[in-house]
């Protein structure tokens, strides 16, 4: 996990894929099957289609699978395997492992779906370090949460990631709390685009020193039309910290041409790679 490299995320890629519904721990593992196999390629084609346009790291919403079934894990598995693409993370989108009632039925969700992220070999899972109002009982309940789901995910051979996202990471000092309690068990994604405001850079250089990988997020305000200065700024945040991590791609901007918006990405990017 500490070379520096492009990846891209299949959510930079939901047009493509058709754009699957959405799933969280109320629909149990139940997939709305006729939501997939719509777009213009499938889940099984996509690391083809990612090495051809020359990245060769991926990481997988958990939304994405159109099959949890094991035959389907395997093919998946084999077709990453055979396009010489590396799964570095499945992203685990819901679950809330602080909410006041449902936190249980959401926790036995995350783990099986860390034990998937095993299964399609994997890196790491990243999963929500919570969505309840920050407090000190939430913050310890993260964190011990977040303790023993690293536990699980090491059984499964993966190492376990939150991101700054959501109330419970909403600020530095929330994260560094609870990762410092973690004492290395859980590593950290940090996303350009989740945090604004005045403070917002100031916020992303209080903990980039700990991120292993990074969403690396540009805001278009029209098709080819980058917010760039925005984009550097974040970029030079990981440069002075001293990144090492894949530098996911995430396009979700306007206009349906998404390669075309990786593409303006990775332009950038690129130099960053050190």
């Amino acid at each position: 996990m500490s070379t520096p490299r492009l990846s891209v995320s299949t959510w930079s890629l939901h047009r493509q894929l058709g754009r699957p519904g959405f799933t969280g721990p109320a629909d149990e593992m139940h997939i709305p099957v006729e939501t997939h196999h719509n777009g213009l390629i499938s889940l099984l084609e996509l690391p083809g289609h990612i090495a051809e346009f020359g990245i060769h790291t991926l990481e997988l919403c958990h939304f994405h699978l159109p099959s949890v079934e094991k035959a389907y894990l395997s093919e998946l598995r084999a077709a990453i395997a055979d396009a010489d693409v590396e799964l570095f993370s499945l992203l685990i989108d819901d679950g809330d492992i602080t909410h006041l009632s449902e936190a249980a039925r959401d926790i036995a969700w995350i783990e099986a779906w860390i034990e998937i992220a095993g299964e399609l070999g994997a890196t790491c899972a990243r999963v929500i370090g919570g969505k309840a109002e920050p407090s000190d009982a939430t913050l310890a309940q993260s964190r011990d949460v977040l303790a023993k789901l690293a536990e699980r995910a090491e059984t499964a051979g993966i190492r376990l990631m939150s991101e700054n996202w959501f109330s419970i990471f909403s600020t530095p000092d929330n994260v560094k709390t609870i990762l410092s309690g973690l004492d290395g068990k859980v590593g950290l994604c940090l996303d350009f685009g989740n945090w604004r405001g005045d403070t917002k850079y100031d916020d992303l250089g209080a903990i980039a020193s700990l991120a292993e990988s990074c969403h690396t997020k540009a805001h278009f305000t029209a098709p080819r039309e980058m917010e760039r200065e925005d984009y550097v700024r974040c970029l030079e945040i990981t440069r002075n910290a001293g990144f090492s991590g894949p530098h996911t791609l995430i396009y979700d901007g306007p206009g349906d041409d998404e390669w075309e918006g990786l593409s303006l990405e990775r332009e950038v990017v690129n130099s960053y790679l050190g």
